[in-house]
């Protein structure tokens, strides 16, 4: 069964994904790698989860969007306006390429991290514009469809926020679910009451 969601959520949220970042000297130093991946599981809870579908940054790439160090709006490494940070869609997911100023040590200091590995995950901060959610009654399964969003940032992180961040807010849909079904059954037992007069 699919139910299309509030369409203008406007919260902004945070997902995390463990990180295929690497790391590059063209002329400078990059990191690059995946900050998210299209129609793959992010498990939430037993029988729960998200999937992020093709298209969804589609509309949201030519907006100002930073990459930033564990979501820290003081720590920038590159954005999009200035051309330090480049976003594309591809058929996988969300790839970006961000180019380390060599001036900056806090920069350098997490380029040198992420190649060695010790920094490898990544995360985005967004707002839903438009997803699905789907029901399996049978299998008593919860999937919710990622169609739309809009992209503010993307952050290399230390520890990834996706697991609290995005149970927090199913939770919170499943809560609303479950009302506007209890709503809609008393009103349909309001109304068998009715043309039972």
């Amino acid at each position: 069964m699919s139910k299309p969601i509030n369409p203008a959520r406007r919260t902004m949220q945070l997902r995390s994904i463990p990180g295929t970042f690497k790391t590059r000297d063209d002329d400078g130093p990059i990191i690059e790698g995946y900050f998210a991946v299209f129609n793959s599981r992010y498990e939430l809870w037993d029988n729960a989860w998200e999937e992020i579908a093709p298209g969804s940054f589609r509309n949201t790439l030519d907006g100002d969007i930073r990459a930033l160090v564990n979501h820290q709006t003081t720590l920038v490494l590159g954005r999009t306006t200035v051309g330090t940070l480049t976003l594309r869609e591809d058929e996988h997911g969300l790839y970006g390429v961000i180019k380390i100023n060599e001036s900056d040590s806090d920069a350098m200091n997490l380029y040198a991290r992420v190649q060695r590995g010790d920094v490898s995950q990544c995360s985005f901060g967004f707002d839903i514009i438009d997803e699905e959610y789907r029901e399996d009654p049978v299998a008593h399964t919860h999937c919710w469809i990622i169609r739309e969003v809009v992209l503010y940032e993307v952050s290399v992180v230390t520890f990834p926020a996706y697991e609290e961040t995005s149970v927090e807010a199913r939770r919170h849909d499943m809560d609303t679910i479950r009302r506007r079904r209890v709503e809609l059954r008393r009103k349909q037992l309001k109304e068998r009451m009715k043309s039972w007069h």
